[in-house]
C-alpha cells in the first residue's frame, strides 16, 4: 500500500508539473488581466503583489492545482464555465488532445478572446457557447468534468452556479477549480471590498475555506479543499 501511494503521488506531481510547463511556455498576454493571472507582465507582478500577496509561482501553484484532477489521458466530456479569456485554459486543454470540450461564458467578447488564443494555439477540438452558468442549456449528467477557474466569486447567483454544475455533471464526474474566498488573508480581503466589489467584478456573499468544504461536502461523494492564500481550490466527485 505505501509503495502504491508513492507511485500515485509522483504521478499526480508529474502531472502538475506538466501543467505549469504549459503554462511557462505561453506566449505573450494578450490583456492586463491575462498578465495579472500570469503574472507575466510588470502590472501584472504588482497586481499579484499588492492585491494578493501572491508571487508568479504562487499562481501557477494554484492553477495547476485547479486542474490537476483532470488527466493528461482524459477523453471524456468536459465543460468549463467560464472560461474568460482562456488564458488559464487553454494550456491546459491543448494537452488533451482527446477530449470533448465546450467552453461557456456569459460575455461574449470574453468567448471572442479565448477562441482568438485557442486558434493561436491551434486547438480545434473546443466549442465555444455563450450562456449563463445559472441556467445552462445542457440536459441533465452530460458532462464527465466540469471545472471552474475564478468564476464563483463574480456569479451573481451562486445557489443557482452550483446547482447547474452540479446538475449537468455525471455520477462519478469530476467538479474541480477555484476562485476567491474570504477569511484567509485580510490584507486581499480588504482590497476586494475597496476595489473589486465598487467596479462589479467580484459579487457578494463569499464563501470562506470553510464554508465552501461545508457546503460541497453537502452535495459531493469526496471533496478535497485547499488553499493557496485567498485562492481556494476545489476538488470533487459526484
Amino acid at each position: 500500500m505505501l509503495y502504491r501511494g508513492i507511485i500515485e503521488r509522483s504521478e499526480i506531481m508529474s502531472r502538475k508539473d506538466e501543467i505549469k510547463s504549459a503554462y511557462k511556455g505561453l506566449g505573450g498576454a494578450h490583456s492586463f488581466y491575462d498578465g495579472m493571472m500570469l503574472g507575466t507582465t510588470v502590472m501584472g507582478r504588482m497586481v499579484l503583489r499588492m492585491v494578493w500577496r501572491m508571487n508568479r509561482e504562487d499562481a501557477l501553484e494554484y492553477q495547476a492545482r485547479a486542474f490537476e484532477p483532470i488527466p493528461s489521458d482524459f477523453s471524456g466530456k468536459l465543460l468549463e464555465v467560464p472560461v474568460g479569456t482562456g488564458v488559464l485554459s487553454m494550456p491546459v486543454w491543448k494537452t488533451l488532445p482527446n477530449a470533448d470540450i465546450t467552453c461557456l461564458d456569459y460575455s461574449e467578447s470574453m468567448m471572442e478572446s479565448a477562441q482568438k488564443r485557442a486558434d493561436e494555439m491551434e486547438i480545434s477540438s473546443i466549442k465555444f457557447l455563450q450562456g449563463d452558468v445559472g441556467n445552462l442549456q445542457f440536459e441533465d449528467e452530460q458532462f464527465d468534468v466540469v471545472t471552474s477557474l475564478n468564476g464563483f466569486h463574480a456569479f451573481p447567483d451562486k445557489e443557482a452556479a452550483y446547482s447547474e454544475t452540479f446538475r449537468v455533471l455525471k455520477k462519478g464526474g469530476t467538479f474541480c477549480g477555484c476562485f476567491y474566498v474570504s477569511g484567509s488573508n485580510l490584507h486581499t480581503d480588504k482590497m476586494i471590498r475597496r476595489f473589486y466589489i465598487k467596479s462589479g467584478f467580484f459579487t457578494e456573499p463569499f464563501e470562506t475555506v470553510e464554508s465552501l468544504e461545508t457546503r460541497l461536502n453537502k452535495m459531493y461523494s469526496k471533496v478535497e479543499v485547499s488553499n493557496v492564500e485567498s485562492i481556494a481550490v476545489f476538488n470533487c466527485v459526484k
